[in-house]
C-alpha cells in the first residue's frame, strides 16, 4: 500500500523546490549586479575628485607663479605660447584653453606638485585678460604724483586641468587673479 501511495504523488514539492531555487537565483544575480553598480560608482566619483584635486593644485601652481612675477614681460615674449603665456583673445574668438592641445608637446605649464596616483600631471595656462584702471586714478594718466604702475591692476586668468586615476576622467577649473606691478 505504501509503494501504491509513492506513486500517486504529482512531484508538487519538487515543483516548489525549483521554484524556490529560481527566485534566489534571480536575487542573487540582482544583489550582485546592484553592489557591482555601486562600486563602479563609488569608483567614478574617486576618479573625478582626484582629477579636481589635481587641477585645484595646478591652479594653486599658476597663483604663485603670477605672484613671483614682477612685470608681465613674459607674456609679451616671441615664444610665449610655448611657454603657457597666452593674451586673451578678441571677443568672439575661440579662447586659448579651449583650442589647445592638453595632450601635446607645449603650449602649457606643467604644475610643479606632483600628484601621485593621476593618469597625466595637472598642467595650466596664464592669459593677461586686461589692465584695469581704478576710478581713483582714471583721471591720473601721467601718473603725476604717484609712483609708475600705481592704481594700474593687471588682470589674469588662470585655467589649470587635471586628470584622475584614468584619463577618462578630466577637470578643468579657471580663476581670475588680479596683481599690482
Amino acid at each position: 500500500m505504501r509503494i501504491e501511495h509513492y506513486r500517486n504523488q504529482g512531484g508538487v514539492v519538487l515543483f516548489m523546490c525549483l521554484i524556490m531555487l529560481l527566485l534566489l537565483t534571480v536575487m542573487g544575480i540582482s544583489s550582485v549586479q546592484t553592489t557591482s553598480l555601486q562600486q563602479r560608482m563609488a569608483r567614478n566619483a574617486s576618479d573625478t575628485n582626484l582629477a579636481f584635486q589635481a587641477a585645484e593644485s595646478a591652479l594653486r601652481d599658476g597663483e604663485i607663479l603670477l605672484e613671483s612675477m614682477t612685470s608681465t614681460v613674459d607674456f609679451d615674449a616671441g615664444n610665449a605660447e610655448n611657454n603657457g603665456f597666452y593674451y586673451e583673445e578678441d571677443p568672439g574668438d575661440e579662447p586659448n584653453w579651449r583650442t589647445l592641445d592638453w595632450s601635446g608637446a607645449n603650449g602649457y605649464r606643467e604644475a610643479e606638485t606632483e600628484i601621485t596616483g593621476v593618469e597625466i600631471q595637472p598642467k595650466y595656462i596664464l592669459e593677461h585678460v586686461k589692465e584695469v584702471i581704478s576710478d581713483a586714478d582714471s583721471l591720473n594718466l601721467d601718473n603725476i604724483g604717484q609712483d609708475t604702475g600705481t592704481g594700474r591692476t593687471q588682470m589674469f586668468r588662470v585655467t589649470a586641468r587635471g586628470t584622475g586615476g584614468t584619463a577618462n576622467a578630466q577637470v578643468m577649473i579657471q580663476a581670475t587673479y588680479g596683481r599690482r606691478f
